[in-house]
C-alpha cells in the first residue's frame, strides 16, 4: 500500500472518465449551453479588466497605487470564498463522503487518506476562484506589458494561496464536527455561509457606490479610498499575494512575500495533518448520527391542510412535500438569499432617478415596465428551475412508494404544480407591483403587467413541473444536478422563448394605447378589437404552454413501471 495515496485519487478520474464514455441524452446540449456560458463570462471579465486597467494607464501614480489596492482586495475577497468553501467541501470529502465506509476499512495509513481527501478538498473548493481570477491577472499583465517574471509569478503565488485557505477549512471542520455531529454542522454552515451573503449583497447595494460618479460626491473620493485601504492588512495571505503579482508586475521579484505564502501554506498543512491524526476517527464516528426529524412531529402543517378544498390524497401529498421541505435545510435557507436579491431588485428601482430626463422621463419610464415584466419573469423561470423543476426527482429512490400508494399520478403531480406556485406567484406578483409603483408607470401597464404575470406564472411552474416530471433524475446526489440535467436546460430554452413570445404580443397592443394617449387621440373600436385578440392569442399561449407539459407530465409519470 505504498501507493495508496494516488491511488485512492485515481477513482474521482475513472468515475470522469465512464461518465464522459457514457453520454447520455443531453450531454451535448448541456455542454455547448453552459461552456458558452463559461467563456462567455470569462472573455467579459478580461474584457472589463482590460479596458479599467487601461484607463488607469493615464494616471501614473494613481494608476499604480489602484492596481495595488485592487490585487489586495482581489485576493482577500477570494481568501474568504476559498476559506468558507473549503469549510463546506471538507465536512462532504473528510466525514460525509459515500465511500468513506469502503476506505477507513481498508488497511490505508492515515497520513496517506489525509493527503488524499486534502487534495480533493482542495480542487473542489478552489477551482473556480481559480478560473476567473487568472483572466483578471492576465489581462492587467497585457495592458501593462508584463515580463515573463509576472506570468511566472501566477501560478507561484496562487498555489500557496489556495492552500492556505483550504487547511484552515480542514482545521475549523475537525474541531466542529467533534463537538456537532458532522450533518448539524454542515447544516449550521451553510445557514451562516447564506447569513454573510445575504449581509454582504444588501450592504454592496445600500452604500450606493455609483454616487462617487456624481460632481458633488467628488470631495468624499478621498475618504472613500481610505476606507478601501483600511481592511487590507499585511498580516493576511492575500497582502502578500498581492505584494508578490505588484512588483512582478514591475519586474521584480518578491522573495519575502512569496517566502511567507509558502511557509505558511506549509505550516497550515502540516498542521492539519498533525490534528486529522488527534481528531478525526471520533469525529467519523460521531458522524454517523443519525438526523432528528422535528418537523415530522409538527402538527400544525395538518391541520392547515385539512382546511384546504383538496381530496384526502392530494392534501397527504401535499403535507409530505412541506415537511421534506423544511426538513432540508440546504432547501429553505436558499430562502434566505432569494429575498436578499429581491430587495435589492426593488431597491434599484427605488433609487432609479428617471425623472432628470425632461423630455422622455415619461416614454424611458413606460419602456422600463416592460423591461421589469421581462426581468421578473425571468426570476421566476430560474425560482422553478431550482424548486419546481426537481419537485419529482426529489421523491429520490422512494419514488416506488409513491407508485405503491393509493395516489394517482395525477394526484401527485398537481401537488406539486400547487406547492410550486402558490410562493412563486406572490414572488412575482410582489416583483412586478412594486417595482411598477416606484416607477411610477402608466396605471394601464401597471394593471396589464400584474394580470400578464399571473397568466406567465401559471404557464412557467407548469412548464417546470411538467418537464420535470418527464425527465426525472431519480439517482442523483442533490437536487442541483437536476436542475443542471438536460431537462432543466430544455425548460430553462423553452421558458426564454415563452417570455419572449409574451413580451412581443403585449407590446403591441401597448403601444397602441399609449400612442393614442400620448397624442390626445380616443380609440376606435377596430383598436380594441385588435387589442382584446392580441391580448387572447397571449392568454392561449400561457394556456398551452401551462396544460400540455402537464398532460404530458402526467402520461410520463404513468408510463413509468
Amino acid at each position: 500500500m505504498k501507493q495508496a495515496f494516488p491511488y485512492l485519487l485515481l477513482p474521482v478520474f475513472w468515475s470522469a472518465r465512464n461518465r464522459a464514455a457514457r453520454r447520455q441524452k443531453g450531454d451535448g446540449l448541456r455542454g455547448t449551453v453552459f461552456g458558452g456560458i463559461a467563456l462567455f463570462v470569462i472573455l467579459s471579465i478580461y474584457a472589463v479588466v482590460f479596458w479599467l486597467t487601461w484607463q488607469l494607464l493615464d494616471y501614473e501614480e494613481l494608476g499604480e497605487y489602484l492596481v495595488r489596492l485592487g490585487f489586495s482586495w482581489l485576493f482577500l475577497t477570494f481568501l474568504s470564498f476559498v476559506a468558507f468553501s473549503a469549510i463546506v467541501t471538507s465536512l462532504s470529502t473528510f466525514f460525509l463522503s459515500e465511500d468513506l465506509r469502503l476506505v477507513l476499512a481498508a488497511p490505508i495509513p492515515a497520513a496517506r487518506l489525509f493527503h488524499s481527501r486534502f487534495a480533493r478538498t482542495l480542487g473542489q473548493a478552489s477551482w473556480m476562484v481559480v478560473v476567473f481570477v487568472i483572466p483578471v491577472l492576465v489581462a492587467v499583465g497585457n495592458v501593462r506589458c508584463a515580463g515573463p517574471a509576472y506570468y511566472a509569478t501566477i501560478p507561484l503565488a496562487l498555489l500557496p494561496f489556495v492552500l492556505i485557505p483550504c487547511a484552515f477549512g480542514a482545521v475549523l471542520t475537525l474541531l466542529l464536527v467533534n463537538i456537532f455531529p458532522a450533518r448539524r454542522a454542515r447544516d449550521i454552515l451553510m445557514f451562516m455561509g447564506l447569513l454573510f451573503a445575504v449581509a454582504l449583497v444588501m450592504l454592496l447595494r445600500f452604500v450606493r457606490p455609483e454616487r462617487l460618479l456624481s460632481v458633488e460626491s467628488l470631495p468624499d473620493v478621498t475618504a472613500f479610498f481610505a476606507t478601501l485601504q483600511s481592511p487590507v492588512t499585511p498580516l493576511l495571505p492575500s497582502f502578500w499575494a498581492g505584494e508578490s503579482l505588484f512588483a512582478a508586475l514591475r519586474g521584480q521579484w518578491d522573495f519575502v512575500h512569496l517566502g511567507a505564502l509558502w511557509t505558511t501554506a506549509l505550516c497550515f498543512v502540516v498542521g492539519a495533518r498533525i490534528l486529522f491524526g488527534w481528531l478525526y476517527f471520533s469525529g467519523w464516528s460521531k458522524a454517523q448520527e443519525a438526523r432528528k426529524a422535528r418537523f415530522t412531529r409538527l402538527r400544525a402543517l395538518d391541520g392547515l391542510a385539512r382546511l384546504l378544498p383538496a381530496r384526502p390524497s392530494s392534501r397527504v401529498v401535499l403535507v409530505k412535500d412541506l415537511k421534506v421541505f423544511l426538513r432540508d435545510t440546504t432547501q429553505w435557507s436558499q430562502l434566505l438569499l432569494l429575498l436578499a436579491l429581491v430587495l435589492v431588485y426593488l431597491y434599484n428601482f427605488r433609487v432609479l432617478d428617471l425623472d432628470r430626463l425632461p423630455f422622455m422621463s415619461g416614454f424611458v419610464k413606460n419602456v422600463y415596465a416592460f423591461v421589469n415584466l421581462a426581468m421578473a419573469a425571468f426570476v421566476l423561470s430560474a425560482v422553478a428551475v431550482r424548486f419546481v423543476f426537481p419537485a419529482v426527482s426529489a421523491e429520490g429512490q422512494a419514488f416506488w412508494i409513491v407508485r405503491s400508494a393509493p395516489v394517482s399520478m395525477r394526484a401527485f403531480l398537481w401537488s406539486k404544480f400547487w406547492i410550486g406556485l402558490v410562493p412563486v406567484l406572490l414572488l412575482a406578483e410582489m416583483l412586478t407591483i412594486v417595482s411598477n409603483q416606484f416607477l411610477g408607470v402608466d396605471p394601464f401597464l401597471k394593471l396589464q403587467s400584474a394580470l400578464a404575470m399571473v397568466f406567465m406564472t401559471f404557464a412557467l411552474v407548469g412548464l417546470a413541473a411538467g418537464m420535470g416530471a418527464q425527465h426525472p433524475h431519480f439517482g442523483a446526489e442533490n437536487l442541483t444536478q437536476v436542475s443542471g440535467s438536460y431537462g432543466g436546460v430544455a425548460y430553462m430554452i423553452l421558458a426564454v422563448l415563452f417570455i419572449l413570445v409574451q413580451i412581443g404580443l403585449l407590446a403591441w397592443p401597448s403601444s397602441i394605447y399609449l400612442w393614442h394617449q400620448f397624442h390626445e387621440l380616443p380609440l376606435q373600436p377596430r383598436h380594441y378589437a385588435l387589442m382584446a385578440g392580441v391580448y387572447g392569442l397571449a392568454i392561449g399561449v400561457s394556456a398551452f404552454t401551462f396544460v400540455q407539459p402537464m398532460r404530458r407530465g402526467i402520461r410520463a409519470l404513468e408510463a413509468m413501471g
